[in-house]
């Protein structure tokens, strides 16, 4: 074996005075101490592994071994002696002596430790049987550092380390059993109150004595746990049983209690069942649970003071309660945020003030878990979300309100309800601007005053001129204004940051409709005509309203959005352009079906043959058909103006697809003509008919006496009429030289054009072709 430098001076020093001696002299004495250290482990191991009869067989293992080392020795004693009669070192010589001193004194330790143990085990006296158990690894360590020792020794020794080790451990944990019962539900899953009803915790009660560690059980098994490093995983298991089956539960369902049964010996932590008053309990309800079942832990378990190093050493103690908590608060405060303090948040702004009391109990409740000592230092989670309840408040009402909106626009559009130029939004009545607020309102008087001043010197204008014409909407749409308009109610009484909150979540709302209204009622909006009227209005409705929304919580809202950031105004043309675009997409539906009927009438062309002139009278009955539907379909929904342009122009399409049929024709008959005209006279005399914007029939009179106002080529179309059934010459005085009303409807290409059609190639044709130019 070889040795460090110091380690062979440290030896020359101790055995200074074996320089004095005689070689031989030197020699015999550390042959019989070698001798005597040999007999005595012999001896020792002996009488030790012989008295305890289960570990019989290693122990005569052990003995084996130790012959072996014998052997070892006195194979030593003979290289000494040989290295003497060699002339080897006597420094060298006795460096490797004192290195198997050491070697033997280890070997003494690590007897001595593991009888030790055993005494204290079989005595109970668990903390004491734990620290033997460590100076024994320590001197096993020792042995396992020299290098050149024997190698099946040390396994020898680990394995019956790591046996009583195990032995030590199952002793604990039969203790650990019998203060702390647990009896479980079957199911591993908690899926109802029910089921939690089936667990019980039971808690052995014993009296404590502070001043002496070994002498109480619990913390006598305790701190052995910690002496061999187990109290981490002991009490991790026991925390995770704990938050599972009683902690979240008493969080969770409102409807479970703890109930205390006390018992000579023993205490029972069970549950019992309560009918909730509401669905989500208040935060102090639910911190009383928690501090009866903390209290009980504390009381019989945890009010227990350790060290966790297992040295005894008074600065590193930690109590048991304060472990445990750090192992389980974290998943407890989340648990108390999510399913207890976010339910608590006031919905409106006027029950902020009595949230004080959720903060002081949330207070009580930490300040209790510090005394008992699960909690430390300053503020947790918990606390810091009760506190910021104004955040929380604004969070919670933008979501809701947020909520509430895709709910109404994800409803039926066709549920309506009319709308009049005197129909407003049923609101509270906004609060006057504060005292604070002297500046604002000298700038909102100034405003509105210099506003009287123009408007005096001009001429006044109707109430009705800036109102949304009757139509009507969907009640949802109605109660989406009115949610705006209730949410900057509740930002006008509210803190600065929730008032910004809430108005950017009412404009929010209305790019949230943009976004969702069109893709989720997409279907219906491109196959029902009066679904798409109706968006159209609904569109139409809310940009109304945002032309002035801003303007009437201006001196209302936080000075931050004093100066022109209150505004809606720059939502106004996307919701028009929204509105429109789904109308028109549907009037070009309805344009593409009216086109698709007249192809049916082969082209008005032959009408002498009874077939063709039949398929063209069915196809002007299918086009006023289809009107009519429509006009039933539009009738009070629209608005009057918008109700007659749609028609108009629809009307307007199946007559000029009519007249380019017409006018295209070579050659018409003078029977063709007749029946033509036949044709003509149903559209003129039905088609005013299809503007019916009222439900009062008498009222919609004057709209179809103003169809040429809505009909582009209505005039044209009568003209086409007149021709049809006049003579070259009355032809000739409706052009009147290009300024009578023929030409102010055709070209004169057009006009000649119908002359060949309609007139034999003669002199008078010639000549009537002549004056139309």
């Amino acid at each position: 074996m070889a040795a460090s430098p110091s380690l062979v001076a440290a030896v020359l020093a101790h055995s200074g005075r074996l320089e004095k001696e005689d070689l031989g002299t030197r020699i015999a004495r550390l042959s019989r101490r070698v001798e005597e250290l040999r007999g005595e482990v012999c001896n020792m191991i002996n009488k030790k592994y012989n008295e305890f009869l289960p570990s019989m067989q290693s122990a005569e293992d052990l003995v084996s071994q130790v012959d072996s080392l014998s052997s070892n020795i006195d194979l030593l004693k003979s290289r000494i002696e040989n290295e003497v009669t060699q002339h080897t070192s006597v420094e060298a010589l006795s460096v490797t002596l004192y290195l198997f001193y050491l070697t033997c004194i280890e070997l003494f330790q690590f007897d001595r430790a593991i009888k030790d143990y055993s005494t204290a085990l079989l005595e109970k006296k668990y903390v004491a049987a734990a620290r033997h158990l460590e100076k024994a690894r320590s001197s096993l360590k020792m042995l396992e550092s020299r290098k050149g020792f024997e190698l099946k020794v040390l396994k020898a020794l680990g394995t019956e380390l790591t046996v009583q080790t195990q032995n030590m451990l199952y002793h604990l944990g039969e203790e650990w059993r019998q203060m702390v019962l647990w009896k479980l539900p079957p199911s591993k899953e908690i899926s109802s109150a029910e089921t939690v009803m089936q667990t019980e915790l039971h808690l052995r009660t014993m009296p404590l004595k502070e001043d002496q560690i070994a002498g109480p059980p619990v913390a006598s098994v305790l701190q052995a746990f910690a002496v061999l490093g187990e109290l981490h995983t002991r009490l991790k298991l026991f925390g995770q049983l704990l938050l599972k089956y009683i902690l979240k539960p008493l969080i969770s369902y409102p409807s479970l209690r703890p109930l205390l049964e006390e018992q000579p010996d023993t205490v029972i932590l069970h549950f019992e069942s309560a009918e909730p008053n509401l669905e989500h309990p208040s935060p102090m309800e639910v911190f009383g649970k928690i501090t009866l079942v903390l209290e009980v832990l504390h009381k019989h378990l945890l009010n227990v003071s350790l060290d966790e190093c297992g040295e005894n050493d008074k600065d590193s103690r930690v109590g048991l309660a304060e472990m445990l908590g750090d192992m389980v608060w974290e998943e407890v405060s989340g648990c108390l945020i999510q399913e207890c303090l976010v339910y608590s948040i006031p919905a409106n702004s006027s029950k902020l003030e009595q949230y004080v009391e959720v903060i002081k109990s949330t207070e009580e409740f930490e300040k209790s878990l510090k005394n008992m000592g699960f909690l430390k230092g300053d503020a947790t989670d918990l606390l810091k979300y009760a506190r910021n309840v104004n955040s929380h408040f604004a969070n919670k009402k933008c979501q809701d309100v947020i909520v509430a909106a895709r709910k109404l626009m994800t409803s039926e559009i066709h549920n309506t309800v009319k709308i009049t130029p005197d129909s407003s939004v049923a609101i509270p009545k906004l609060p006057d601007p504060g005292a604070g607020d002297n500046l604002k309102m000298q700038k909102a008087s100034k405003i509105l005053h210099n506003e009287l001043i123009n408007l005096e010197n001009e001429t006044k204008l109707s109430q009705q001129t800036f109102s949304l014409p009757t139509c009507h909407i969907s009640v949802s749409v109605e109660k989406l204004m009115e949610l705006a308009y209730h949410t900057l109610v509740e930002a006008t009484t509210s803190t600065d940051q929730c008032c910004i909150q809430l108005f950017y979540c009412v404009r929010n709302i209305f790019h949230l409709f943009y976004d969702v209204v069109p893709i989720y009622h997409k279907e219906n909006l491109q196959k029902l005509p009066q679904l798409a009227a109706i968006h159209h209005n609904n569109c139409m409705y809310i940009a109304h309203h945002l032309l002035t929304l801003g303007h009437q919580f201006r001196y209302c809202l936080t000075n931050i959005l004093y100066d022109g950031a209150a505004t809606f105004v720059d939502l106004v043309p996307g919701f028009r352009r929204l509105g429109l675009e789904c109308f028109l997409a549907q009037m070009r539906v309805q344009k593409g079906e009216l086109l698709e009927r007249l192809s049916s009438a082969r082209n008005f062309s032959n009408m002498d043959n009874e077939e063709n002139y039949s398929a063209a009278k069915k196809a002007a009955r299918q086009v006023l058909h289809q009107l009519k539907r429509l006009g039933k379909v539009w009738q009070d929904v629209l608005p009057v103006n918008i109700y007659c342009k749609a028609m108009g122009t629809l009307l307007n399409t199946a007559l000029s697809e009519i007249i380019n049929r017409i006018t295209a024709l070579e050659d018409i008959s003078a029977e063709d003509a007749d029946r033509l005209h036949s044709l003509c006279r149903i559209m003129l005399e039905e088609g005013p008919l299809v503007f019916t914007p009222l439900l009062e029939e008498n009222k919609n009179k004057k709209y179809q006496e103003e169809v040429p106002v809505y009909v582009q080529k209505w005039m044209m179309f009568k003209e086409l009429m007149i021709i049809l059934q006049a003579n070259l010459q009355e032809i000739v005085d409706r052009w009147a030289d290009g300024k009578g009303p023929l030409a102010a409807e055709f070209s004169p290409t057009e006009v000649k054009s119908l002359i060949r059609a309609l007139f034999q190639n003669t002199e008078r044709r010639a000549a009537a072709l002549a004056k139309i130019k």
